[in-house]
């Protein structure tokens, strides 16, 4: 086989084990998610367990880089595309950690979040489900745009974790959760707003695949 036809197939092969990686970790932020509005501790111990999978995807596409890196020695566009690769993976697998703290917080939840915190995770959730789905897609259809409106999408999500932590605080020693239950519905607000900037990264890789050109996004 043509080594550039032999390149080119290891190429497909990095992008279809980072979207295969991603959509576990779409899946895992989902449930995670679940976990918490339900009170679901048995998916949220699934996606605890699950996390090793996904590290190993992580630690195949790393090793998968830096093989085509060496044996290969790409330059420009080839380069490009490999090294933010790898970034890719890495924010993935952080991701997917952030799945599992919310999941653990989960299990450290007395029950679910009452009504007006709940609906407002739901909507931060449904918004960075959407962000990860747009920063997939980015990446699979080397799509500019829709990296540049992941910024946009990143605003609304702060902007909600902003009003949930006010929500949460406001009521002082009369609100229906106890201190300790909305310090953790917090950190489940914190860790849906960590995820969604860790696709604002990914939006910056695929920039940087495009355009050579490192962009902030956050």
């Amino acid at each position: 086989m043509h080594q550039r036809q032999a390149f080119d197939i290891a190429l497909k092969e990095l992008k279809l084990k980072l979207l295969h990686m991603g959509g576990d970790v779409q899946e895992s932020i989902r449930h995670a998610v679940a976990s918490v509005l339900r009170h679901d501790q048995a998916l949220a111990q699934r996606v605890i367990e699950r996390d090793r999978e996904i590290n190993r995807q992580d630690h195949e596409i790393e090793d998968l880089c830096i093989r085509l890196i060496a044996t290969q020695q790409p330059v420009a566009g080839d380069l490009r595309r490999i090294v933010a690769g790898m970034r890719l993976a890495v924010d993935l697998e952080r991701m997917g950690d952030l799945a599992v703290d919310l999941a653990k917080t989960s299990l450290r939840l007395s029950a679910s979040p009452v009504e007006e915190p709940a609906r407002r995770l739901q909507g931060m959730a449904e918004a960075v489900d959407s962000m990860v789905s747009e920063g997939l897609n980015a990446y699979v259809n080397s799509d500019a745009e829709a990296a540049r409106r992941l910024a946009e999408m990143d605003d609304a999500v702060d902007h909600d974790y902003r009003l949930l932590v006010e929500e949460l605080f406001a009521d002082g020693p009369d609100a229906a959760e106890t201190p300790q239950q909305r310090m953790l519905i917090a950190f489940c607000g914190r860790y849906l707003e960590r995820i969604g900037d860790h696709v604002t990264n990914i939006g910056e890789s695929v920039l940087y695949i495009l355009t050579g050109e490192r962009s902030d996004l956050n």
